[in-house]
């Protein structure tokens, strides 16, 4: 194979085209967020603590200018962001995987990582660990 054929192969793997996508709305997502947290987040916090802009806030040392405002923007959009994803992602994702887990009779978990894998696996794919068979006992 040359390395043209084998250069398009990696290219549209799936795996390759879902990362593309998955950055592609990741920026996406991340402009929706920033627009929230300064139209709308800041805004209400600066209720709170009377300051309108935390984008304004800075101090200067040495003729040396520092922007400590737009931290706190970016923290909080960080923030938002992290909540958004552990809380619609990660957390259905766990609930879905557990729930599966305890569905699928085909699987057992392996004594020495924890890793679900099949009933009649011989060797964990995860540790490499050898486990027991139907009669006997696990060999380490």
């Amino acid at each position: 194979m040359s390395l043209l054929t084998d250069f398009k192969k990696f290219l549209f793997r799936g795996n390759v085209v879902d990362l593309a996508v998955a950055v592609i709305i990741g920026t996406a997502f991340t402009a929706v967020v920033k627009a929230l947290v300064a139209d709308i987040l800041t805004p209400i916090i600066a209720l709170i603590f009377g300051k309108p802009d935390f984008g304004a806030l800075s101090f200067t040392i040495n003729s040396s200018h520092f922007l400590y405002g737009d931290f706190i923007n970016n923290v909080v959009a960080f923030v938002s962001i992290a909540a958004v994803v552990f809380f619609f992602v990660v957390t259905p994702i766990n609930q879905l995987m557990a729930r599966r887990t305890q569905e699928d009779p085909d699987a057992k978990d392996c004594p020495e990582c924890t890793t679900a894998i099949p009933v009649r696996a011989r060797r964990c794919p995860a540790c490499t660990a050898q486990l027991a068979h139907a009669g006997g006992s696990a060999q380490l």
